[in-house]
């Protein structure tokens, strides 16, 4: 064991703000700090000298901390005397260092290696059966004023959040090793980038770190000696769901996480920051932080139009994002730039810009299969961790939904033995993959761009069963906000609750904005003063169904008929009817529906738009415009008579 002992002096009238997140010398924002004295062992008084040394020793192996960085030395050292681990060790994002933790992992049982020649370098793992996807119900905006976190956000005040958490982290690192993992949530070297270290006692949080996000070194060389960085702090804890919490301190710039080893929960730059921090940060910057997809679609004329797309999860956002277009639609391509999240920027040109913040895909893996993503396929095919899947006996992996026979026996996502015709299913409905982006054969090359991709239309998309067209153009930014807004899905086994109740799901950020949800839309509606070019905003449904339960479009590649007739929408080139809720398609200049076995009636009724479902839908809307409160958007709520009106009429 080695002291690292930091040399620079200057942080020490700031460490109290760099402990918590926020920067030195703004005590505007660290007025409820100081009764955490007591609490982390920081002296009222730190300017003595000894005292100030001792609170900023790490312990490594070996190792030298590969920053000088004082506040992020300072930092490490305090949250390493609080869990006490028996070691720390700076992740780099070598090769090297994935081989070994790799090897380590697989020493320990975190990963089962699969079969090199069906799945090179590829590994599944095994989470709590109690530790399988996001927990909503647990995780928390902590900020001074409950109003600040709004009514569809659990809220817990910063002290309190901090004591309760503290304790828990308390010792919780004995015996185990500290990963410090420095990272960038977007590419390396753009404006746009945001950086953040997350401190994990795990090695399966640090190996899908190092897929999802540009890790270790590139990222402590981009954040050189500036204190503006997540601090996120997570530890599994005993994985007891009694003692789970997922804390957001937005004004902070801090992320607590303990008591899970789950995903969204653990990797903390995915939809803690990239999202609730996010959109945080984006409204206090004049940006946005939103959960779409990112892709780019060019004609055989070489026209590209990028668009960007809001799912809720497990409703078809990685589908959508790497699309391979239908046989009629040779020429055309369709290419990736994000599946998730998109950070999005006014440009100078007047142009709305997107960036994909993360490097890798952690998606849902039932239902996968070479019909519905061939490109998702070919980018799980080699370099990728399993999470919750089934495992073959040859040593591949097995879900519900993939390609060819189900075997007649597999070792379920439990552990235990499963054989075909079970009432249980083999892998978890949540069951994930994560792999690097690199992977997908449909990558687009300005992925990496650092500017971004100009955004030219806006998707919002649920699960309903009815009511919601195929597709609609929104009238105007303002109708278009409305309808994102009032977007309703049908949950999906993405999140812990019941499946399949409607619930209202606002630009699909329900469980990730993190600040007043009034306050979120308000800032889509502010935006319009900053770009001069609007993109255009559709709303789609894939999920129609017909009175026996079938889906009535087939989806997958065939929605890119929907995406040909929102391009042609965006640069003027198609005429389209006019409707209550918004312009649609005509039945003589609409879809192209060439080689598509589908009836017209079919056709009809999966764009049909009935009052006495909308007058519903209008209804059960009011519940959550009256969550809102005083902070409805007034604008919004006269969209909403407006279109009482019509129907009414």
């Amino acid at each position: 064991m080695r002291r690292l002992l930091l040399d620079d002096r200057p942080l020490i009238s700031g460490i109290r703000s760099g402990l918590f997140g926020t920067k030195a010398g703004d005590r505007s924002r660290v007025a409820f700090m100081p009764p955490f004295q007591n609490v982390w062992g920081l002296s009222p008084d730190l300017n003595h000298e000894d005292e100030f040394m001792a609170s900023t020793q790490v312990a490594a192996e070996g190792q030298q901390a590969p920053t000088k960085n004082p506040t992020l030395l300072a930092w490490v050292a305090k949250m390493a005397e609080m869990t006490q681990p028996d070691s720390i060790v700076w992740c780099d994002g070598s090769e090297a260092e994935k081989k070994r933790l790799t090897d380590q992992a697989v020493k320990e049982g975190i990963l089962i290696p699969l079969n090199p020649e069906k799945r090179p370098n590829s590994y599944l793992h095994r989470s709590n059966p109690n530790d399988v996807a996001r927990v909503e119900h647990l995780t928390f905006i902590c900020t001074p004023n409950k109003t600040d976190a709004g009514p569809t956000n659990n809220w817990m005040e910063p002290e309190a959040a901090y004591t309760k958490l503290g304790n828990l982290f308390t010792g919780c690192m004995k015996g185990r090793t500290m990963y410090v993992v420095p990272y960038a949530m977007g590419p390396i070297g753009s404006p746009f980038t945001k950086l953040g270290v997350e401190l994990t006692d795990s090695i399966y949080v640090v190996l899908n770190m190092r897929i999802m996000a540009r890790m270790g070194k590139q990222a402590l060389d981009m954040l050189g000696d500036s204190d503006d960085f997540n601090r996120g702090l997570h530890s599994t804890g005993d994985v007891d769901p009694d003692r789970r919490y997922i804390c957001h301190f937005p004004q902070d710039n801090t992320i607590w996480s303990f008591g899970s080893g789950y995903g969204g929960n653990v990797l903390l730059g995915k939809k803690c920051l990239a999202l609730r921090i996010g959109s945080y940060l984006g409204r206090e910057e004049s940006w946005m932080a939103e959960h779409m997809l990112i892709l780019g679609v060019t004609s055989p004329k070489g026209e590209t139009t990028y668009v960007a797309a809001a799912f809720p999860s497990a409703c078809g956002k990685t589908n959508f994002a790497m699309m391979i277009p239908p046989p009629e639609y040779k020429g055309w391509k369709i290419e990736t730039v994000g599946d998730d999240i998109a950070w999005m920027h006014p440009g100078k040109d007047g142009r709305l810009y997107a960036i994909n913040p993360e490097a890798g895909y952690f998606g849902v893996v039932p239902g996968t299969n070479y019909k519905t993503n061939p490109n998702a396929m070919e980018s799980i095919a080699k370099d990728t961790i399993f999470t919750n899947v089934a495992l073959t006996a040859d040593g591949d992996v097995w879900w519900e939904g993939k390609d060819g026979e189900v075997p007649d026996e597999l070792t379920d996502w439990q552990g235990r033995p499963w054989k075909k015709g079970s009432t249980e299913k083999a892998a978890h409905p949540n069951s994930r993959f994560t792999a690097p982006m690199s992977n997908n054969p449909a990558l687009s090359p300005k992925a990496n761009d650092p500017m971004g991709v100009p955004i030219s239309a806006l998707i919002f998309g649920g699960r309903r069963s009815n009511t919601v067209p195929l597709v609609l153009q929104a009238f105007n930014w303002t109708h278009g906000v409305f309808l994102g807004a009032t977007m309703g899905s049908e949950t999906t086994a993405a999140a812990t609750g019941k499946v399949g109740v409607v619930r209202r799901d606002p630009m699909a950020m329900l469980p990730f904005c993190g600040y007043h949800m009034g306050d979120y839309l308000q800032h889509w509606l502010d935006m319009q003063k900053h770009i001069a070019q609007l993109p255009k905003i559709f709303q789609v449904n894939w999920f129609r169904q017909d009175k026996n339960g079938k889906f009535m479009w087939p989806g997958f590649g065939e929605n890119m008929r929907v995406l040909e007739w929102i391009v042609n929408r965006v640069h003027g080139r198609v005429p389209t009817q006019e409707t209550l809720l918004g312009w649609v398609p005509r039945a003589d200049q609409g879809l192209n529906l060439n080689g598509l076995d589908l009836a017209s009636d079919v056709v009809t009724e999966v764009t049909s738009i009935k009052e006495d479902e909308w007058k519903a839908e209008l209804k059960s809307q009011e519940v959550f415009f009256e969550q809102l409160g005083t902070k409805a958007p007034d604008a919004l709520m006269l969209q909403r008579k407006l279109l009482m009106a019509r129907l009414d009429h």
